[in-house]
């Protein structure tokens, strides 16, 4: 006998019964629906909420114009332009703003690329040296004006910067991300510290660093007294990054700055929920980014699916010089073409990259001036085809 006929004999009290018994529970599974449809929509509110916080560049002007970043595109072969379509160029800025709390002003301290394979799901850093000589006046009427790269920050904060990269490193780079060194303090404080080796050299200048963060953050140094691996806080992995007199200066400090943020990103990954609601309340406010919103929690769905699988500094075979005047001291690429290029085999793994007719000019103009070549650089394998390692420099 089936359910229905079973139900078609009951009485008229039994069927009453039951009937209430079906609005009772139907009403137990609306109001459960209801209650997680209400759940989705907070949680949606409080995540939009939260990327509210970040302060957002101003995407109506004709800075952001996608067009106007990426201009060496039309000089590029269309397999080049091809291959670089599979990958997201982010450009990440530091800047040392504690003072005047401004993220869009003065020279950016660190200058790194990071490259996402969307396919893959890895991810490259590469730190551009900051005193890089570089056209950091793509665009202007003073170009070409080779200078430190760290300059184009101060003349036109993120967007003139991408457009050094862009034009100087055949990039296709259209968003940024700048943060203050705060948010590195804050970040590694709210993850209980991050693991990192300091060795006699390091120990040597690192409270001096500690002392000064601690006064622009407004926490208490602690000081280190042992080398070896141990856990540093905030301010003592911000102080760390910032260590240039070592052997290697700032190639080495580069390198610094890139173990702390693979140190963050490790310890982030293994974090729990309430942990990273800390940091969303506490850091986004410290951040100035050209993405939307929606870009956001794009990336933040897959960010636990993507690895940080290698970083490097660039350019790869370079060349320190002292000019004086107002450019000082500078990091020259030793042939800027072949760098280049060497930098799209690290990025893309594209061998049959040709560099564009700017780059190429770049290149010739740098020799033609200052009599820099292949020869004169520390690692001109790296850009003649060989492999590519990381920084090269004498550590104690």
């Amino acid at each position: 006998m089936s359910k229905k006929q079973r139900e078609s004999e009951l009485t008229p009290k039994e069927q009453k019964r039951l009937l209430k018994k079906k609005r009772r529970k139907r009403k137990i599974i609306l109001l459960v629906v209801e209650i997680i449809v209400l759940l989705i929509v907070l949680a949606a509110l409080y995540v939009w909420q939260a990327l509210n916080k970040i302060e957002k560049a101003d995407t109506s002007s004709s800075k952001l114009d996608a067009a106007d970043l990426n201009i060496n595109e039309d000089e590029l072969e269309e397999e080049t332009i091809e291959i670089m379509k599979g990958y997201e160029d982010v450009a990440l800025f530091g800047v040392d703003n504690y003072f005047n709390g401004h993220a869009d002003s003065g020279n950016s301290d660190v200058i790194m690329i990071a490259s996402i394979n969307n396919d893959t799901k890895e991810v490259k850093l590469v730190s551009v040296y900051r005193d890089t000589f570089l056209d950091t006046d793509i665009q202007t009427e003073n170009s070409p004006n080779f200078h430190k790269a760290n300059r184009a920050f101060a003349i036109g904060g993120a967007e003139q910067s991408i457009r050094m990269l862009n034009a100087s490193l055949d990039l296709d780079i259209e968003h940024f991300i700048t943060v203050d060194f705060k948010v590195v303090t804050d970040v590694v404080n709210m993850l209980g510290g991050v693991e990192i080796e300091v060795d006699s050299a390091e120990l040597k200048y690192i409270n001096h660093h500690i002392d000064t963060t601690a006064k622009a953050t407004g926490d208490t140094p602690v000081h280190l007294t042992t080398t070896g691996l141990q856990t540093l806080n905030g301010t003592q992995a911000t102080a760390y990054a910032r260590i240039r007199s070592t052997a290697g200066s700032d190639f080495a400090r580069a390198e610094r700055q890139r173990e702390v943020i693979n140190q963050i990103v490790k310890k982030a990954k293994k974090t729990d929920l309430p942990t990273i609601n800390k940091i969303i309340n506490q850091v986004f406010p410290e951040i100035c980014t050209n993405y939307t919103n929606t870009d956001i929690i794009r990336l933040a769905a897959a960010m636990f699916d993507y690895e940080l699988s290698d970083s490097t500094g660039f350019p790869f075979s370079k060349y320190p010089a002292r000019l004086g005047g107002s450019k000082g001291d500078v990091v020259i690429c030793a042939d800027l073409e072949n760098n280049v290029r060497a930098l799209h085999r690290y990025l893309y793994n594209d061998t049959s990259y040709v560099p564009s007719a700017t780059v190429v000019n770049y290149s010739n103009l740098i020799k033609n001036n200052y009599g820099i070549t292949i020869e004169h650089g520390d690692n001109p394998d790296a850009v003649q085809g060989g492999s590519i390692e990381g920084d090269t420099f004498d550590r104690e």
